[in-house]
């Protein structure tokens, strides 16, 4: 959760990197495109890099804007940023290494390549003519087609292996296209290069913000009602079902007592009380009831002892 400040700066920041990076994505799809349609014999890849991370930097931008989809739409774009990121690596050792080890413009730049143009089309396959190279000590005929700028001096005619450098350059309208190839690839390199390092940055900053939520609009959310999980008057009535009723205690009253006592005993001790009869009558080794004492005429009884 970000105040509502903060979140706007890291939005900001967030689009400023992603508009950047699809700016350079534009940047090398139209680089690649303008190289790899320069001639027919040299294919150039360094335009797929600007396609993947173009559309991520879209994906970037729609996810940022958005309220609800928000976190969806921002890994999505950081997954294709993410691939785009591989293919600018891939792609600027290959332009790279094709710019150093394929081309070799010192022929080219100093007029020492002809360019043959007769024939009856630009994609003309059928080699129209051949012409004569010279070497060191020797000379040999080179086929060329229509449309071709050809160097001899990169031509080695006692060799039979395949010259490692290019020496002809098929389907341009001049040599001088051929130095626009070869600055083209080098700036392709440089481009996905950038487009890689600007990659990372885009798709950690993306990270951080598909995460971010403004403290206003938890505040002016709808509040989901609490969930009562329990009950407490339903719990304590179901565990009041498998409680048994408490016994009941007998009161006094249902105890008989005894109404007489024995006379005293000569030490003055009176006799314990006798126990109550249970209901299906005295035991047989209960002792007999105290019947009541007769006293002849003009005798008193013995002193009531409590």
């Amino acid at each position: 959760m970000q105040p509502l400040e903060g979140f706007a700066r890291r939005k900001k920041t967030s689009l400023w990197f992603v508009g950047s990076l699809l700016v350079v994505s534009v940047v090398i799809l139209t680089v690649g495109l303008a190289a790899t349609t320069r001639t027919e014999n040299v294919t150039v890849g360094g335009y797929y890099p600007g396609i993947i991370l173009g559309f991520g930097s879209f994906l970037g931008i729609i996810g940022i804007h958005l309220v609800e989809n928000r976190r969806q739409m921002l890994v999505a774009a950081v997954v294709f940023i993410s691939f785009g990121v591989v293919a600018a690596f891939c792609c600027a050792i290959v332009d790279g290494v094709f710019a150093a080890r394929h081309i070799e413009p010192r022929p080219l730049t100093t007029g020492r390549c002809q360019f043959y143009s007769s024939g009856v089309g630009y994609l003309y396959d059928v080699y129209q003519t051949e012409v004569t190279c010279h070497s060191w000590n020797s000379k040999c005929q080179l086929k060329v087609r229509s449309n071709t700028c050809y160097c001899c001096d990169l031509y080695t005619c006692e060799s039979a292996e395949p010259s490692p450098t290019y020496y002809e350059f098929v389907g341009v309208r001049s040599c001088q296209d051929v130095v626009h190839l070869y600055r083209l690839l080098w700036a392709s390199a440089v481009l996905n290069v950038l487009g890689l390092f600007l990659g990372i940055v885009t798709a950690a900053v993306l990270g951080a913000f598909k995460d971010m939520v403004p403290l206003s609009q938890l505040a002016l959310g709808p509040s989901a009602p609490p969930q009562i999980l329990y009950s407490p008057a339903q719990q304590v009535l179901a565990y009041a079902g498998f409680c048994q009723p408490p016994t009941t205690i007998p009161t006094c009253s249902s105890y008989p007592l005894p109404l007489q006592v024995g006379p005293a005993s000569p030490s003055g001790d009176t006799q314990p009380p006798t126990q109550p009869a249970s209901s299906s009558g005295p035991p047989p080794q209960a002792p007999p009831r105290y019947a009541p004492a007769s006293f002849p005429p003009g005798e008193k009884p013995p002193p009531y002892a409590p």
